[in-house]
């Protein structure tokens, strides 16, 4: 082949998209905790990752900051070409302390100044937000504290993001409880502005059932949508990274300080299975869900189990495609089917 009809092929394929040096992948981030089950999941997955995000850094009301990462995450991070984006959160999801450090320009530019040293010291990719649990009043403060981090991060070539929790609207409900999460967990994320300023955001499409609440999918797809539908107005996809969980969520009866009540917590996908064989229950998929579940009795009182399996990380696998969006954001490792690699290796 000619030179010149090489160079028109290439275009071609350009024009067309099936370039396969031009394929587009999305971008993959994990969570991580400081814990040994987490770095045994890295160790064994880092060539499928390409940013590895450690919740290892609190902050207090006057801005100061603490943690750390695990160095083998650093080193195996950093041998294959992975980023390295660590978690910043309100110690504790502390919303009075937080509250504080907002009202303080002070405390603020002592919070900046000790994250940027913190990248520089480590050489890391950048940071990402995760401060949760903040009133919906301090929502414009805590906007312009995210555009002075990222203003003085990206000057000094550091990357920045943000993991906001999810909504669906922003007409609050008709319960107490709806009342309360958005005055309290989901009303203080303006989108729009955080899309603008930062590098991405990691949209926390998980917890739509928690232990607050019924028993029901930790992301069932409708909900995902709605709250996709909702962001889409103010933040384009290609800024957008899609939470997936990987864990699974129990519901039992419990006591606790003197009260008797229903308690969800989450668990992962190997004790998960192990509940529902020691008690003998079927799974069921609820396809509008896109869901495994079971309900089992224990002494004749019903126990819930909705499970994160390949099967579902696969159809929400499936709304990065539908959506273009940027790639996924995933809590965490070590919870996981073992199967979803196999998918995500697939992809490739």
């Amino acid at each position: 082949m000619s030179c010149a009809n090489r160079n028109t092929f290439v275009l071609l394929l350009l024009f067309i998209g099936l370039c396969p040096s031009q394929a587009q992948q999305p971008e993959k981030m994990f969570y991580t905790i400081d814990n040994e089950q987490c770095f045994q999941s890295f160790k064994l997955h880092v060539r499928s990752i390409d940013i590895v995000g450690p919740q290892s850094y609190k902050m207090d009301a006057h801005g100061a900051l603490w943690g750390s990462v695990d160095r083998r995450i650093i080193e195996l991070a950093a041998a294959n070409n992975v980023k390295v984006m660590p978690l910043v959160l309100n110690a504790g999801f502390d919303q009075p302390g937080f509250h504080a450090l907002l009202q303080d320009s002070l405390s603020r530019a002592r919070a900046v100044g000790n994250m940027l040293r913190v990248c520089r010291e480590n050489k890391y990719y950048g940071l990402q937000f995760d401060f949760e649990n903040i009133l919906v009043k301090d929502r414009d403060l805590f906007t312009d504290f995210y555009r002075q981090t990222a203003s003085v991060l990206h000057a000094n070539g550091f990357a920045i993001s943000i993991a906001v929790v999810p909504r669906t609207g922003d007409n609050i409900g008709p319960t107490e409880y709806h009342k309360w999460i958005y005055e309290y967990w989901r009303g203080a994320y303006d989108y729009k502005a955080l899309g603008e300023i930062g590098d991405f955001i990691s949209l926390m499409t998980y917890d739509q059932h928690t232990h607050r609440t019924t028993p029901g999918p930790v992301a069932g797809i409708p909900w995902m949508e709605a709250v996709i539908q909702f962001v889409l107005k103010g933040v384009p996809p290609a800024k957008i990274s899609i939470g997936i969980p990987f864990y699974s969520y129990r519901w039992q009866p419990s006591y606790q300080n003197n009260v008797a009540h229903v308690w969800g917590r989450s668990l992962d996908y190997a004790e998960a299975r192990g509940l529902a064989e020691r008690f003998g229950a079927t799974w069921q998929w609820d396809d509008r869900e896109k869901v495994s579940f079971t309900v089992y009795p224990n002494e004749y009182l019903n126990e819930y189990l909705y499970l994160e399996d390949a099967r579902s990380f696969i159809a929400k696998f499936a709304l990065v495609k539908k959506y273009r969006f940027r790639g996924i954001s995933v809590w965490r490792l070590g919870h996981e089917d073992p199967e979803v690699w196999q998918h995500l290796n697939s992809t490739k």
